[in-house]
């Protein structure tokens, strides 16, 4: 499920899907899934946008009722791969993209927005950016989006440092 919060922070961030991303082709394709050729999520990306912009700002959660009522989870369990037994799965394979990624995310934002402890939702600290990002790091304490969103606000503090020095 990990994955799925990195493909709703990248739809979001960027308004679809990096069809050549490791990612996105690694998980569509083991699970029979085209992408849109044209790389069109519809009102997805805008509307995840808005489910991550309540969770980070502890709003009540509109956009996930909303992702939970347009894309609702199909949930079944499947053997299909190399996986130790049964898993839980939220869409059908083969499913077309728009949905398949619709229901998968109304899925995991659904459980986050319930307290799912795997993972936390944030917005970039880097004073010109207004990504997402998923914090699945040990104590929860991830601030950038970036290396660079992290490296270009640490070089600006050092240089107001500097400036203000006799």
């Amino acid at each position: 499920m990990g994955n799925v919060t990195q493909l709703a922070v990248e739809l979001a961030n960027t308004g679809t899907l990096d069809q050549q991303g490791e990612l996105v082709g690694a998980f569509f394709t083991e699970h029979g899934i085209t992408p849109p050729p044209d790389g069109d999520y519809g009102d997805l990306p805008d509307l995840v946008r808005a489910a991550l912009a309540q969770s980070v700002d502890g709003e009540a959660p509109e956009a996930v009722h909303r992702l939970l009522r347009d894309y609702p989870p199909e949930m079944h369990l499947s053997d299909h791969d190399d996986h130790d037994g049964w898993h839980l799965h939220f869409s059908r394979d083969g499913t077309p993209a728009k949905r398949w990624t619709g229901q998968l995310i109304a899925a995991k934002l659904a459980l986050i927005t319930a307290g799912d402890p795997a993972v936390a939702l944030g917005r970039c600290a880097a004073a010109t950016c207004e990504n997402y990002f998923a914090d699945q790091s040990r104590n929860r304490t991830r601030r950038f989006c970036s290396n660079t969103c992290a490296s270009r606000t640490t070089v600006a503090a050092h240089r107001a440092r500097a400036a203000r020095k006799p």
